[in-house]
């Protein structure tokens, strides 16, 4: 509830005090008009004597007993609305309270993840750019490798056996930097995958 709607219940709930006390008011002056109207015919037994004199006065002061506690518990009964209502304001004001100090905790939260998202976009694009030189690399090893291969292919016989066996160990390394580069080729993408999830 807002402000307005809390004073226009309020003022509501006002303006029904202000009628009950009214209609109250009027029926206690109705009852009163009644006793002070009311004109008792007895027929009495000449053995017996009634003091009427004291009788009148003590059903009018029950009667008054009567009005007065149902003036005392419809007043006491708005009396407590009216403090019910009073303390609501209070308790909105809190709420809306706690409510701000959570709403701009969430909004740091989304601040210092988009910072966190940014920073792993950067070093999303930093290793793509990092595998794909290494991919180039490797192909151009793999191709330099293939080139010299196939220009040092004669015939592993007699006198060249050992320039065979050099050869043998020159590709042997080449292939071992093509696995190194595989290797590194991997790595890298296993990170950006795990970057992505």
């Amino acid at each position: 509830m807002n402000k307005v709607e809390l004073e226009s219940l309020l003022e509501g709930l006002t303006d029904e005090i202000n009628f009950l006390r009214q209609l109250y008011e009027e029926e206690i002056w109705e009852l009163q008009s009644q006793i002070s109207d009311t004109s008792v015919v007895l027929s009495m037994d000449s053995s017996r004597s009634l003091d009427m004199d004291s009788i009148i006065p003590e059903v009018k002061a029950q009667y008054k007993e009567i009005a007065n506690g149902s003036w005392a518990e419809a007043e006491g009964m708005h009396q407590i609305k009216y403090e019910e209502l009073q303390t609501l304001p209070g308790k909105h004001r809190n709420d809306l309270r706690y409510a701000k100090m959570e709403i701009s905790e969430i909004n740091r939260n989304i601040s210092r993840l988009q910072a966190q998202t940014e920073g792993l976009k950067g070093q999303r694009v930093s290793l793509e750019a990092a595998t794909a030189d290494a991919e180039q690399y490797g192909e151009l090893a793999v191709k330099d490798a293939n080139t010299k291969l196939s220009s040092w292919r004669p015939p592993c016989s007699g006198p060249s056996k050992t320039w065979c066996s050099s050869c043998a160990m020159e590709h042997q390394e080449l292939m071992n930097v093509k696995l190194a580069l595989d290797i590194k080729i991997a790595t890298y993408r296993k990170l950006l995958e795990g970057e992505e999830s």
